[in-house]
């Protein structure tokens, strides 16, 4: 199952636009997407906000969110969907900020990721996942994939309404 083109074919179905917000992906989300045949249709924009410069100016991430929860927390990914939904004028946005490695800390350990789903209508959705000391490249597939689901999921059946 490539859930990329599923998640375009159901977007386009349902007549939706998505908009990335990425950190420890740095796009990889985005480029899953516009690796489909047709993406166009369905995809608006992703943002690639590594610092939190970055996240407050592109996305409107609050400087008191980041200074109380740090980057990496549902906080801050809830904001930073928020934040790519409004700005790119779509129906759906995913975030995720985490700890791809190496490094972290007993806070916040490696393979620690954070995603956000904003959806129009709805309250904004969000969940860590504990991937684990998988090695950097293995973290940001796995909340590639993760991502996708969650968007996926958020368009629920075919023909199911937004």
């Amino acid at each position: 199952m490539n859930v990329a083109a599923d998640l375009v074919e159901r977007a386009r179905d349902l007549g939706l636009k998505i908009a990335t917000a990425e950190s420890c992906t740095g796009g990889l989300v985005a480029g899953a997407i516009t690796t489909v045949p047709g993406a166009s249709a369905v995809f608006e924009m992703g943002f690639v906000t590594y610092s939190n410069a970055a996240k407050t100016a592109f996305l409107g991430v609050r400087p008191e969110t980041l200074a109380a929860h740090g980057a990496v927390s549902e906080p801050v990914a809830a904001e930073m969907a928020e934040g790519a939904r409004l700005r790119a004028g779509v129906a759906l946005a995913v975030s995720i900020t985490g700890i791809a490695g190496p490094g972290g800390s007993a806070f916040k350990p490696e393979g620690r990721v954070c995603f956000g789903l904003a959806a129009e209508g709805r309250p904004t959705r969000t969940g860590t996942v504990e991937f684990g000391p998988r090695g950097r490249d293995a973290v940001r597939a796995a909340s590639t994939d993760h991502a996708l689901a969650l968007l996926l999921s958020a368009l629920g059946a075919p023909g199911a309404s937004r």
